[in-house]
């Protein structure tokens, strides 16, 4: 008989990961980041949260085993110009390529950081995606 596992919410342990890690940093550009999982509803740079840094699921891979999920996160990061969206971005990727926890066992790089405009505010922006690998949770049947 196969184990009973599910794999945790991978989005939020990345946010979470981001949002304590960040806190700790030394760096100007990360200063006052909020960590969110939804867009925030302003995003003008008038908004007194800017920094704001955005995880996101974006898809998940078939996993053949019950004992390894994949998934692609993506990180957008919203501030107040171009190389501080870029550099905090950075950041992030590598807060979370070195991470390894509970939920997430592993994290890869994807794509970006890749520089863009809100289309919305006009706002800087940088986005980024990695591929985590998160660890089964067995369950009692």
């Amino acid at each position: 008989m196969k184990p009973l596992v599910v794999f945790g919410d991978a989005q939020a342990a990345a946010a979470g990961v981001l949002r304590t890690a960040l806190a700790a940093r030394p760096e100007a550009y990360a200063d006052d980041a909020t960590v969110g999982t939804r867009v925030p509803n302003s995003r003008a740079p008038e908004t007194p949260h800017l920094p704001y840094v955005l995880v996101r699921k974006d898809s998940d891979s078939p996993h053949s085993s019950m004992a390894n999920a994949r998934c692609t996160l993506r990180v957008t990061v919203w501030h107040e110009d171009a190389d501080q969206a870029h550099d905090l971005a950075m950041l992030c990727q590598g807060l979370l390529l070195v991470h390894s926890g509970p939920v997430i066992r592993g994290v890869r790089s994807g794509t970006g950081p890749l520089a863009a405009v809100d289309p919305d505010s006009g706002v800087d922006l940088a986005t980024l995606t990695v591929l985590a690998n998160v660890k089964p949770i067995p369950l009692t049947a």
